[in-house]
């Protein structure tokens, strides 16, 4: 009995991708189905950087049709196509940049540039070209967290090329000042300044652009919203009702602006004691779960509050990198894909297809 596509489709809709929770032919992922006698190849695309998911799922699919009757060889070519995805009503997209991630927070201290950088490098590690804008031009922290020193060259007097470390590429105002030099600016100057990091900042073909944004809701929130082309924004919050406050505050701006929250991630969930083990709640229980469910957003993790997280971020290797299989790393990586499949379930960015029209007077 010969076998056919749609036999080859039906078994593979049994089959489930573990990180977006649809089937593969539901969620669009299965290509090319062949049919060469009794041997079978197709490919499955996925959307999200996924390196260390490609065995898996590829194991799960050839499996799925190597059980259907009069079946021979099977062959499943898993790959990752990584697409700009829509932004902002009337915004353009970035050259060389597919998709923005504003990684934000309603006040300062609770860990949001050391997520922005761990989410960097997780994607990365997961096969993305990623880069990190280190927006908090007030207090810039990536160069030390990235380990990254020096100042940036620029080719042509105008633009700049961005500084790398572990395969992140990243700029900040913090290459460009003396480090103990105060940034005594009024909101337009800051503003200006970010525009110009974004803009002539020399990126190189990113699948995603991560900006750790300073704390609150003031002018370089209002300037990323208005003018950046944003594609979805991660709050970072810790458990203690003063945080949550202002989480919420920040949360709440964001969907004012038109551009979608991604997701919340809840730091210092819990200290960790270094001497006996024990778990405790310093900072309170439940309460970024609590913010998700009142704003039907989707709670992408916890951290604990450990001396290892501070300590690798610190000198310049930050977990992801530090301890690559740790638990705490693989925390950071689960943050990451959930926020990659979130984005690549987005609609795609169709502006580039539209002509533009000019309007001449001869």
């Amino acid at each position: 009995m010969s076998i056919t596509a749609e036999d080859v489709k039906a078994a593979l809709a049994g089959v489930i991708d573990p990180n977006t929770g649809k089937d593969l032919v539901s969620s669009k992922a299965v290509r090319n189905v062949k049919l060469d006698g009794g041997a079978v190849s197709f490919d499955v695309e996925l959307g999200y950087p996924a390196k260390s998911q490609l065995a898996p799922i590829r194991a799960a699919a050839e499996d799925a049709v190597r059980a259907l009757p009069g079946v021979g060889p099977v062959t499943a070519n898993v790959y990752v196509k990584i697409i700009s995805h829509t932004v902002q009503r009337g915004l353009k997209l970035l050259p060389s940049v597919k998709n923005i991630i504003a990684v934000a927070s309603g006040k300062g201290g609770v860990g949001k540039s050391t997520t922005a950088v761990n989410l960097a490098l997780a994607l990365a590690a997961e096969g993305a070209q990623v880069g990190i804008l280190d927006a908090d031009i007030y207090g810039p922290s990536q160069p030390m967290m990235l380990g990254v020193t020096g100042r940036p060259v620029s080719q042509d007097g105008r633009t700049m090329e961005p500084m790398e470390n572990h395969g992140v590429q990243v700029s900040s105002i913090g290459f460009l000042i003396d480090p103990d030099e105060p940034m005594v600016w009024r909101g337009p100057m800051v503003t200006q300044a970010l525009q110009q990091l974004l803009e002539q900042t020399n990126w190189r073909e990113l699948d995603y652009l991560i900006v750790d944004m300073p704390p609150g809701t003031g002018d370089i929130q209002l300037t990323l919203s208005q003018k950046v082309p944003v594609t979805g924004a991660v709050i970072v919050t810790t458990p203690q009702d003063i945080a949550l406050l202002d989480a919420r505050k920040g949360l709440k701006m964001f969907e004012k602006v038109g551009i979608p929250i991604l997701g919340v991630v809840e730091n210092m969930s819990t200290h960790i004691c270094s001497n006996c083990g024990h778990v405790e709640a310093i900072f309170g229980q439940g309460g970024g779960e609590k913010m998700c469910r009142d704003f039907g957003v989707d709670f992408l993790g916890q951290l604990p509050l450990t001396l290892e997280i501070r300590e690798q971020t610190d000198s310049g290797k930050p977990t992801v990198v530090a301890d690559p299989d740790g638990a705490v790393s693989n925390i950071y990586k689960s943050i990451a894909r959930k926020v990659a499949v979130k984005i690549a379930e987005k609609a795609k960015d169709m502006s580039s297809k539209f002509p533009s029209i000019v309007v001449k007077n001869d």
